[in-house]
């Protein structure tokens, strides 16, 4: 008697996983890029997408905003936003690159002293003009000023505007260094603060070290260290630790809208207004540049109101 042999059993698919949308603040280590920080995240998130809201350098450490999934529609929100950061000043030392990494350019005995210090710190403060590093990522006739600079080539960089809002002293913590906070807008460099503050002070300097310790909303009590990322065993315990969407348009006002507008809008479909909008707090919404529209308590599209309609500009697929 021939048996018919049995079919091989097929295994059962594995449930697709689920998506991955929101923020998730890291807490930079020293000595990696801010890419490879993202390409890490990514990989142990299972996202889709994944961006950062503003480079550190490999030697900086600190917040380090990562957008996954449908966040990263709010990452140049995040990124205009202000920053915060704590670091020290080398005194005596000037480098080509204006940090630790660079070789010595030129040197000074002078050291200064707490007072003095203080008091140089108001005409850094405000709107001030700025010359950026020489080793920045900034183009020159389509090429990265860091290139033409390794390359040993002229790098003359123009001096740019930048807000500072608050720079302290926190410490003279011995006769070379010094540490002191910052609060600044978009595009400043504190390299160049640190080489600038020197000058003024009658001596030369660099940055020693960095830590930014606030990107826009994002602080370093919500950071968490890739180490931890890594120690995630579930989708569950990476839920807990996921900022939502939301978080990356904190400075951006809110437009309630109905089901039915929700799903117009997420079509790309204007919705007419029949009355003056207003925002969640009652308040009319009065020549505001970009909204968000949210419902159920989830961003459904970014919108402008123009015409006496609702226009969208970027819709969340969440």
């Amino acid at each position: 008697m021939i048996m018919a042999e049995a079919e091989p059993a097929i295994p059962a698919r594995r449930p697709a996983p689920a998506p991955v949308h929101g923020w998730l603040v890291i807490d930079k280590p020293t000595g990696v890029t801010s890419t490879k920080v993202v390409t890490r995240v990514r990989r142990l998130t299972g996202a889709a997408k994944a961006g950062h809201a503003g480079t550190l350098d490999p030697l900086a450490t600190g917040v380090l905003p990562i957008a996954l999934g449908e966040a990263t529609k709010t990452v140049p929100f995040v990124v205009d936003g202000s920053k915060s950061y704590r670091f020290t000043i080398r005194w005596g030392e000037q480098r080509d690159t204006d940090d630790a990494e660079g070789r010595v350019i030129a040197t000074s005995a002078h050291r200064p002293d707490p007072a003095e210090i203080t008091a140089a710190l108001a005409q850094f403060t405000g709107e001030i003009m700025q010359v950026p590093p020489t080793y920045s990522a900034i183009k020159i006739a389509g090429r990265r000023a860091y290139e033409l600079a390794r390359n040993e080539q002229d790098v003359t960089l123009a001096a740019r505007p930048v807000r500072i809002d608050r720079m302290a002293l926190i410490e003279a913590t011995d006769a070379d260094h010094a540490l002191l906070e910052l609060d600044c807008g978009k595009g400043s460099y504190v390299r160049a603060l640190a080489r600038d503050l020197a000058r003024a002070l009658g001596t030369v300097g660099h940055l020693a070290a960095l830590c930014r310790t606030r990107v826009g909303p994002f602080t370093l009590a919500d950071s968490i260290s890739l180490a931890q990322i890594e120690a995630l065993d579930d989708s569950a315990a990476l839920a807990d630790r996921l900022l939502p969407v939301a978080c990356g348009l904190s400075g951006i006002a809110s437009l309630p809208v109905n089901a039915d507008q929700a799903a117009r809008l997420k079509h790309g479909q204007m919705v007419p207004l029949v009355r003056a909008p207003v925002d969640e707090a009652g308040n009319r919404l009065v020549g505001t540049a970009v909204l968000c529209a949210v419902f159920a308590g989830r961003p459904a599209a970014l919108v402008r109101l123009e015409a006496g309609e609702i226009r969208p500009t970027r819709v969340f697929n969440l």
